[in-house]
C-alpha cells in the first residue's frame, strides 16, 4: 500500500498539535507515519506537497520532516492541475485539496486527511484520517 499524506497531517506531526477536545493529532500522525515506514506501506510524497509547506517552513525545516522516512517523489502534472482548478471552482472547495484527491487517484495512493473539504470530493477519491488506519 502506498500512502499520500496531507499537508495538514504533516503540520499536525511537524506542530505536535491537539484537537478542538485535546486530541493528540501529533501523536496520531507520528503513529500513522512510523507505522508506514516499518514496512507495511510506502510514503508517497509530491512538488505539489513541498509547496504547500513551504508556505510555512523552510525548505530545511520541509526536509528534516521527510528525512526520518523513506518515500517516492512524483510530480503532479498540468493535466490534474486544470483537472483540479475545475473541480474546486465547481464544488466550492480549495483547488489543493482537489488536487491531493486527484493525485490520490491517479495514482491509486491511500490519501491522509482530516480535512472536511475531502467529505466534497470523495467520489473522486476516498480520504481516511490517521487514528482510523493505526
Amino acid at each position: 500500500m502506498r500512502y499520500y499524506i496531507d499537508t495538514s497531517i504533516w503540520i499536525d506531526l511537524y506542530e505536535d498539535r491537539k484537537g478542538f477536545n485535546g486530541e493528540p493529532l501529533g501523536d496520531y500522525a507520528l503513529k500513522l507515519l512510523s507505522f508506514i515506514n516499518s514496512g507495511t506501506g510506502k510514503l508517497v510524497i509530491t512538488d505539489f506537497l513541498i509547496r504547500e509547506l513551504s508556505h510555512n517552513y523552510s525548505l530545511e525545516e520541509i526536509n528534516g520532516m521527510f528525512n526520518p522516512f523513506c518515500y517516492d517523489k512524483i510530480f503532479v502534472s498540468e493535466n490534474q492541475r486544470k483537472e483540479a482548478e475545475r473541480i474546486a471552482k465547481e464544488r466550492d472547495v480549495p483547488k489543493g485539496d482537489a488536487l491531493h484527491a486527484i493525485i490520490a487517484r491517479d495514482n491509486n495512493l491511500l490519501l491522509v486527511s482530516r480535512d472536511n473539504h475531502f467529505k466534497q470530493l470523495r467520489d473522486i477519491w476516498p480520504h481516511h484520517k490517521p487514528e482510523e488506519i493505526i
